[in-house]
């Protein structure tokens, strides 16, 4: 006898409610430095923390140059 699915395992996510979002601040930018504090700011919160990629609508692959870029900023002294 077959599993039933549960309703956990047969939603899935669609733009209306929230969970894709397009980059709105990587339009037109091809990699993302360490030097570019400017944008990197975009990323962070007030408090200086890094924004998650479902806020920001980055993929995963962005999320993680986003996340290495303002690490080196903050070694570099750039960002707080």
């Amino acid at each position: 006898m077959a599993r039933k699915p549960t309703k956990r395992t047969t939603k899935r996510r669609t733009p209306d409610r929230g969970a894709i979002k397009a980059p709105r601040h990587l339009d037109g930018v091809k990699q993302i430095r360490s030097n570019d504090y400017e944008l990197l700011r975009k990323f962070m919160t007030d408090h200086g923390k890094i924004m998650p990629a479902r806020t920001v609508g980055a993929s995963a692959k962005q999320q993680r140059q986003i996340k290495r870029s303002i690490r080196r900023a903050r070694v570099m002294g750039l960002l707080p």
